[in-house]
């Protein structure tokens, strides 16, 4: 794993870093010396490890602000003191004063704190007993506890992202399911209504759907429908998303897209539904339609999108009422709405 390590200090203080930090492969390094620019980077990109600076302008309002934010509370960040006010008066002081000091500089947000004397490791360098470096060899401990602690994280991340995408999914079409809507729709109203674009959504049922798993049976239905799906998916744009919201009956978002362009979408889906039989099996086609209710946001709709889903729920309602295989639109309810496109005409079933 390529880990990454973020410093909040300068020059000097980086040139006095382990090899193992600097000169290596294993670890992306990256220095920043101001207060702002750290924080914006590290939101945007939040890296494995932080090492700081203590005597850095900023260092502890860094600290402090890294311990506030819940979703970075993976970050592992290590606060080297040198200080030479505090170093120096650690010579002189009790193991209580020192403790007191550590004690502080954890509650202030350091997930780990090193006595960090430049001074002691410029003597060190001199002498080429770097490795002997007690500074150093808790750095390096404190970083193997940052690696491991990164990578139960990316696991964690990756197992979620995993089961996320189990609990969303429905497993016999591959479209997002009722939960997944339940999920995207008010972040999908909230973008519309932040960004002023328009946006809609279309039920679509599935004609005398029940006849065709009496008649057939389950197996044959549940056929079926991952056909339907995955030509409803073909003639989708790239906008559209689509969920199973339950049975045979589906919902599809249609982002920046107006009523009469939602509108113009479920004819071309009615016919492409309806226009070839499915074939099952070399033996077996089965033509089917489709009814379909088109809705567009409005300004009244509840940010979960509930009186959304209701009112197209109601427009697929009237289509069936009209026959079924036909489109009502949210533009009205009227005739002038309805779109017969064909008599439906089930082969495997009467009426």
């Amino acid at each position: 794993m390529n880990i990454s390590i973020f410093v909040f200090g300068n020059d000097k203080f980086i040139a006095t870093l382990p090899k193992e930090i600097r000169d290596t492969d294993v670890f992306s390094l990256e220095m920043i010396t101001n207060l702002n620019e750290a924080v914006s980077r590290i939101q945007n990109f939040p890296p494995d490890v932080i090492l700081v600076q203590a005597s850095q302008d900023g260092s502890m309002e860094l600290c402090n602000w890294l311990k506030e934010q819940t979703k970075l509370s993976w970050i592992y960040c290590i606060l080297l003191e040198d200080r030479p006010r505090l170093v120096d008066a650690r010579t002189e002081q009790s193991r209580e004063w020192e403790l007191d000091v550590t004690c502080t500089a954890l509650r202030q947000g350091a997930d780990a704190y090193i006595w960090y004397s430049l001074e002691e490791l410029r003597n060190y360098h001199n002498t080429l007993c770097i490795e002997s470096c007690i500074s150093h060899r808790l750095l390096l401990a404190q970083l193997t506890v940052g690696l491991r602690k990164a990578q139960k994280y990316r696991d964690l991340i990756r197992t979620n992202d995993v089961l996320s995408a189990i609990a969303l999914a429905d497993s016999l079409t591959d479209f997002n399911n009722r939960r997944a809507l339940e999920w995207e729709l008010p972040k999908h109203i909230d973008r519309s209504r932040s960004t002023g674009k328009p946006l809609s959504l279309i039920i679509l049922d599935v004609d005398y759907f029940k006849r065709v798993n009496d008649n057939h049976g389950h197996l044959v239905g549940d056929r079926l429908l991952q056909l339907l799906c995955t030509r409803l998916r073909y003639n989708l744009r790239y906008q559209d998303t689509p969920f199973r919201y339950g049975g045979e009956e589906f919902v599809i978002l249609l982002s920046d897209t107006t009523s009469q362009e939602a509108y113009t979408v479920a004819r071309r889906l009615n016919h492409v539904v309806s226009d070839q039989p499915f074939a099952i099996n070399s033996d077996l086609k089965i033509d089917i339609t489709i009814s379909l209710g088109t809705a567009s946001l409005r300004g009244e709709d509840d940010p979960k999108g509930l009186s959304l889903l209701d009112r197209a729920d109601r427009y697929l309602l009237q289509a069936k009422s009209n026959g079924r295989n036909c489109v009502v639109s949210s533009n009205d309810s009227s005739t002038n709405s309805v779109s017969n496109f064909h008599t439906s005409h089930l082969r495997v079933v009467s009426s």
